[in-house]
């Protein structure tokens, strides 16, 4: 049974190869933006389920996969839900609002299998180390807290500034391996048998 990972994430990849699973990827065409004008009052957790259910849904429905799972970060700081900054103006201005404070990643999972659909969701507090503007201009230069939730990666360039979790760590790099696990049982799957070659 092949796995189809419902995510471009470059992050999500790797931590599944990493754990002996190789992915079919498959990007889905949902509206993030539409989604979240549904739900402007939505906390953090039930916005990422919801975006990732709909990734998962679309997959599936679009390309008939029967084991499919979607996924959605986002990271909150002082009650405020950060997505993906996209442009430099924003990342700065968040990353020196987290520089040397710390606040909770959360990560929607939604499984679609043969047996039915499971959900859940992972979370991790993550401290930031105090950052100079030279490091943040730098971090921005590459380009990669554009494109990430709450503007920051703990697997890339931005790794440096992470000085510790507390909580899930895969979930951080987009896609919890525990909760994963869990979901698959709950579907009568067990996470061995998509071991490559196994």
């Amino acid at each position: 049974m092949k796995l189809c990972l419902a995510s471009a994430s470059p992050g999500r990849f790797t931590v599944l190869t990493g754990a002996g699973i190789t992915p079919e990827v498959i990007v889905s065409d949902v509206d993030e933006d539409a989604i979240l004008d549904r739900m402007p009052e939505a906390p953090a957790p039930d916005i990422v389920l919801a975006l990732a259910r709909a990734k998962a849904e679309a997959v599936a429905a679009s390309h008939g996969r029967s084991l499919v799972i979607g996924c959605d970060s986002m990271f909150v700081m002082d009650g405020q839900i950060l997505g993906k900054p996209y442009t430099p103006d924003v990342a700065r201005t968040r990353l020196r609002a987290m520089a040397g404070r710390a606040g909770v990643l959360f990560t929607g999972h939604w499984l679609i299998a043969p047996s039915g659909a499971f959900g859940g969701v992972s979370d991790a507090t993550v401290h930031v180390a105090p950052m100079t503007d030279a490091e943040i201009e730098a971090y921005i230069a590459t380009g990669e807290p554009l494109h990430v939730a709450g503007s920051f990666t703990i697997d890339g360039y931005g790794g440096p500034f992470i000085e510790r979790l507390e909580g899930d760590p895969h979930g951080v790099t987009g896609l919890s391996l525990p909760l994963l696990r869990r979901l698959l049982t709950q579907a009568g799957l067990s996470v061995t048998e998509l071991w490559d070659g196994i």
